[in-house]
């Protein structure tokens, strides 16, 4: 008798029923100890990886009758009678041999380094074989190089009609993998059905392992599509499971006793009376929602997203003014000192209309200022706090934590965050993003959240005309540059590099910053980058917000946040070497005064399809949420935001690019299955608990127990 659990992590609780799918690779028929260390090329670690790591595509193995019946190049299936082996003549040619078709048409069949006695065995002259490959013509003559299958006639019905190709890595055939995978699928048991009844009746789904065995054994490539009924069933497996995780943790979340915080609205309608210009829509619906999430007897945890210039930032300290009126304190966290300035400097006239103790906590806070802030915010002296990292260290803490927000969440662990929610104990949540997300991204990273979107401008915002511009043209543009300093007005230029490389054609911002200053002058132009020492960047900063210096050369560290009215012109170096998302997020950095911008884009030829449609696409839209979906098909979700940093799961089967219905339709299911059974305790929920031990989200299972 077979031990399953030999190589089965001790993971307590899961079912045994699964067992098997998580045992040893090398317990499989076929796989040996390196082909086991080959698979993890793969990221095959056990069966049940296999049972999910399906074939990409396939090759039509059906006979042919002979061969004046197909067109090379091709591949071809044949029953052929072998006649003359011709052995190589000299060193390294190729060993030959010719068989007949049906009709008696000849194919010759090439071998390289091959064996004479294997040959011969394999090949028998007189013999019947079936034999499918490449079919090419070499000098008017049919060849097969290497056929993929020589068969006996006893052999040659079990080759399917359509042969599914699987992904291969250094040491692995198709025919190791295609051996593996069938032994993975010996093992797959007969699961209780997680999904909805009606949910599969309407899609038309399989059920689970006959899903298996339907997306492991195509008949044609329509059998290959995400549409395929199997494929969308063990896509929407995966999507369930980390749904149910996500809804777990937001039942969890909401377990947890949050503490009412329904302000008497005063300080934000002091605050919008002194404002010059009237909220959007958006604004209103996005704190309109907060206001109701924080007077809730829950935890809020809700993800404020918006375009560049959308407003975030007001609709976050609108939030902060509730946690104010009721006698709390609120914090807003800023990923960098520079955007915690920032924040700082524009909140402050606000909180002097509304007559608030605003305070900003950075690293470069020491000593006794840093003390006697930290004795201010802890005996309630500080209404709202405005800082960096700095603010989860363990000396800092609140009178009555009751609001933390985070901007730019994906720049912040999940530990810190945790570590910023323990401060206020009971603190509600707004996390803001800059970056417009696609939807399926937002819905599989933050699909724990409540989401509002801010997608309308602020009044009054003008368009920015966006140009591309050669580098042929630099003396030009440098021309137009110094023009429109002497007439008052600032300028980014962004570069993609800090120093010139040897191996890297781009130019770096020291080299750009050395050349403006010889042709605009020394006092005109700034530097920033992210090497620099922060009391550097800082004053290079503060200049260029004063205007004392009308160019400010840079790399992407002014991407998110900084805010100069009078930065009419953003040049982006060698714009092709740049992401959509990033280059729009730059572009955002002017347009944010009264006066006309403009967003230069230049590259250097000839452009390559691919950044030429990134660069035309930004030419000819603003909409950041178009921008994001068009990145998303561009580049897929792994490299859109970096999947390592972004918490985003590996789907194997599930496409996120494509499957985004499907990723909304897994959302609602999880959610109304926790609405109808929260432990997961009837026919459905238990099935479902299997589903989360099948796909190894052990995390949804802690939340169980937990709950």
């Amino acid at each position: 008798m077979i031990s399953w659990a030999r190589g089965e992590r001790a993971v307590t609780g899961r079912p045994e029923i699964l067992f098997p799918l998580f045992a040893d690779l090398d317990t499989l028929d076929g796989v040996g100890p390196k082909t086991a260390r080959n698979l993890a090329g793969l990221d095959v670690e056990r069966p049940r990886d296999l049972l999910f790591t399906l074939p990409h595509s396939g090759v039509d193995r059906r006979r042919a009758g002979g061969l004046r019946e197909v067109v090379a190049p091709c591949t071809v299936t044949l029953d052929v009678t072998v006649g003359r082996h011709n052995p190589p003549r000299a060193k390294g040619r190729p060993w030959r041999v010719t068989v007949h078709d049906a009709t008696g048409e000849p194919l010759t069949l090439v071998f390289f380094h091959a064996r004479a006695d294997q040959l011969e065995r394999l090949l028998p002259t007189g013999q019947r074989r079936t034999v499918s490959g490449k079919l090419e013509l070499f000098d008017g003559i049919a060849q097969m190089v290497h056929p993929d299958h020589v068969l006996r006639p006893e052999e040659a019905d079990d080759l399917p009609a359509f042969e599914p190709l699987y992904p291969l890595t250094a040491g692995i055939t198709q025919r190791t993998i295609a051996r593996a995978v069938a032994g993975a699928l010996d093992r797959a048991p007969d699961l209780a059905e997680w999904i909805d009844p009606d949910l599969r009746r309407r899609e038309g789904w399989p059920g689970w392992r006959a899903a298996l065995l339907a997306a492991h054994a195509p008949e044609n490539s329509a059998a290959l599509s995400p549409d395929a009924p199997a494929r969308q069933r063990l896509a929407y497996d995966e999507l369930l499971a980390h749904q149910l995780t996500l809804a777990l943790a937001r039942a969890a979340q909401r377990r947890a006793p949050g503490v009412v915080s329904r302000g008497s609205g005063a300080l934000r309608t002091r605050v919008l009376a002194a404002l010059d210009y009237r909220l959007t829509g958006a604004q209103e619906r996005a704190i309109a929602e907060i206001t109701a999430d924080m007077s809730a007897p829950h935890r809020m945890s809700r993800l404020l997203q918006g375009d560049v210039g959308a407003g975030k930032t007001l609709v976050a300290f609108m939030a902060l003014l509730t946690a104010v009126e009721v006698g709390g304190q609120g914090v807003l966290m800023a990923p960098t000192e520079i955007l915690a300035r920032q924040h700082f400097d524009s909140l402050a006239p606000l909180a002097a209309r509304a007559g608030l103790r605003l305070a900003c906590l950075t690293g470069r806070d020491k000593g006794a200022e840093r003390a006697a802030k930290i004795e201010a915010l802890a005996g309630g002296a500080i209404d709202i706090l405005v800082g960096t990292h700095a603010v989860f260290q363990k000396d800092v803490d609140f009178a009555d934590l009751r609001l933390a927000v985070i901007d730019e969440q994906h720049r912040f662990g999940v530990a810190q965050r945790m570590a910023l929610g323990a401060k206020g104990r009971r603190a509600d949540v707004l996390v803001m993003t800059a970056t417009p997300i696609p939807r399926s991204l937002a819905l599989a990273q933050y699909g724990d959240m409540d989401v509002s979107r801010l997608d309308e401008k602020p009044p009054g915002r003008k368009p920015i005309r966006t140009a591309l511009v050669s580098t042929g043209r630099m003396d030009e543009v440098v021309a137009h540059l110094a023009e429109a300093i002497k007439q008052g007005r600032q300028a980014y230029w962004v570069c993609p590099l800090v120093e010139e490389s040897e191996t890297v054609d781009l130019t770096g911002a020291e080299t750009r910053f050395r050349a403006l200053r010889a042709a605009l002058g020394e006092e005109a132009v700034g530097l920033v980058h992210g090497q620099m020492p922060a009391a550097e960047k800082d004053a290079a900063m503060a200049r260029f917000v004063a205007g004392e210096t009308g160019v400010l050369v840079a790399t992407t560290v002014i991407e998110v946040g900084v805010d100069v009215a009078n930065a009419t012109i953003m040049v982006i170096e060698r714009a092709e070497s740049f992401g959509l998302a990033q280059l729009h997020q730059l572009r955002g950095r002017v347009g944010r005064g009264a006066e006309a911008s403009t967003c230069l884009l230049m590259y250097a030829p000839p452009l390559g399809e691919a950044a030429r449609r990134r660069l035309t696409l930004l030419r000819d839209t603003e909409d950041g949420f178009r921008i994001a979906e068009e990145d998303l098909a561009m580049r897929g979700a792994g490299d859109l935001i970096g999947t390592a940093q972004s918490g985003l799961p590996r789907f194997r089967v599930a496409d996120l690019e494509r499957q985004t219905g499907l990723l909304e339709l897994a959302q609602s299911d999880a959610r109304k299955l926790l609405a109808d059974d929260p432990a997961l305790e009837g026919a459905r929920g238990q099935a479902a608990r299997v589903l989360l031990w099948l796909m190894e989200q052990d995390k949804a299972i802690r939340l169980l127990k937990i709950g």
